[in-house]
């Protein structure tokens, strides 16, 4: 397959960035993520920064919640990223993989929603990968049925916010 065979150098350039990552201090990976958006407001495309933004976000996964991306789950965060579509099998990493798209596009300033089916996703994916989210500098939301129209706004301003796909649609 074509786009497999662009995917696994990009794959590759992550894996090889993890040990220099490694070395990072905490305050060294938000440092990272100020630097990477900086470097989107200059002019820099998303593409080119994948394996820094995803090297970092695997860093953070593994400090706040011991997890380390995959390969597959890199090449899970690259499919997403580029709009195409990604088949994975319940437990299969789904909601950590969305943390490395949802990451790289915070990075240009604009918020990122995640959709879910439920408020319980919504709500237990927001808590859960938001530690990851955090651990980068990323604010992170949660819009919710029972939410107030005030709170509603606040989360809507986060970096990234969670949501139902009804919550967005009105």
């Amino acid at each position: 397959n074509q786009s497999h065979k662009k995917i696994i150098p990009i794959v590759e350039s992550v894996n090889a960035l993890e040990k220099k990552y490694e070395k990072f201090s905490d305050q060294d990976i938000i440092k990272r993520t100020n630097e990477l958006s900086e470097m989107v407001s200059n002019g820099r495309n998303l593409e080119d920064i994948i394996p820094d933004a995803f090297a970092n976000v695997r860093e953070a996964a593994k400090r706040s919640l011991g997890q380390r991306h995959y390969d597959v789950q890199i090449i899970g965060g690259i499919v997403l990223h580029r709009g195409m579509i990604a088949e994975m099998r319940t437990g299969e990493g789904k909601t950590l993989v969305s943390t490395l798209a949802a990451y790289l596009n915070s990075l240009n300033n604009k918020s990122v929603h995640i959709v879910t089916v439920n408020d319980y996703l919504a709500k237990r994916d927001s808590e859960w990968m938001g530690k990851v989210f955090n651990f980068l500098g990323i604010s992170v939301g949660c819009i919710t049925n029972d939410l107030e129209d005030i709170e509603r706004k606040k989360n809507y301003k986060k970096d990234v916010t969670y949501a139902t796909n009804n919550e967005l649609g009105f």
